[in-house]
């Protein structure tokens, strides 16, 4: 597999990854780089992936072959919850080799794939992996995003640490300004902090804003 796959995962599972994981899609095919979403893992959701939907929208694109063909939402589960508690009331293991090779045929079609988990990064997949842990296994440059709602902070440099003791390329952290607050003091505030921390601590990492999207 090429490696142009980007994994997209978040401090929590309101963190605003799938905005994220579309605007940047959208960009990246403006400027010319052929770019296609994957939702890896879909929760609450029976035979279709409201996220790829949100995606499409925000990308201002069609459904796409490989939408239909399913390589881009290849495991779905009906309750919304982690994807080992999901798995489980559903009575089906995820797998990952559909997964993969889902991935890796989006690879082959596209300049670029952005790869979009399930919740926060420390979410676990089965007992014994966690979504960090995937990504550091498969060797994904990760995108991660974050915003400025209260507590947000302690939660991203936590998060630096861990992406940091394994390993992860971290390529780009994704701040996210949806939805709009009136009060936007921590928002700056936070914003700017991360900015900092992100020249001391991974000068070669990217930072991105994400604005306020059309959904409709």
């Amino acid at each position: 597999m090429k490696q142009n796959v980007y994994f997209v995962s978040g401090i929590d599972t309101d963190a605003g990854k799938s905005y994220a994981t579309a605007f940047i899609a959208r960009e990246w095919n403006r400027a010319g780089r052929r770019t296609i979403t994957q939702k890896f893992i879909q929760t609450g959701n029976v035979g279709h992936s409201e996220d790829i939907d949100l995606h499409r929208r925000i990308m201002g694109i069609p459904f796409t072959e490989e939408d239909e063909k399913g390589w881009t939402m290849p495991e779905i589960f009906s309750y919304p919850a982690s994807p080992l508690l999901a798995s489980r009331i559903d009575n089906r293991a995820i797998d990952f080799r559909k997964i993969k090779e889902a991935t890796e045929r989006l690879s082959e079609r596209y300049d670029a794939v952005l790869l979009e988990g399930a919740g926060g990064l420390m979410v676990p997949l089965t007992k014994e992996l966690l979504t960090i842990d995937y990504i550091a296994r498969e060797g994904y440059p990760l995108i991660f995003v974050t915003s400025g709602k209260l507590g947000s902070i302690n939660h991203t440099l936590l998060s630096f640490e861990a992406i940091q003791r394994r390993g992860i390329t971290l390529d780009t952290v994704a701040y996210n300004l949806y939805p709009p607050v009136e009060d936007k003091t921590i928002q700056n505030d936070t914003m700017e902090f991360i900015r900092e921390y992100l020249g001391k601590h991974f000068p070669e990492t990217g930072f991105v804003l994400v604005p306020e999207l059309q959904t409709k």
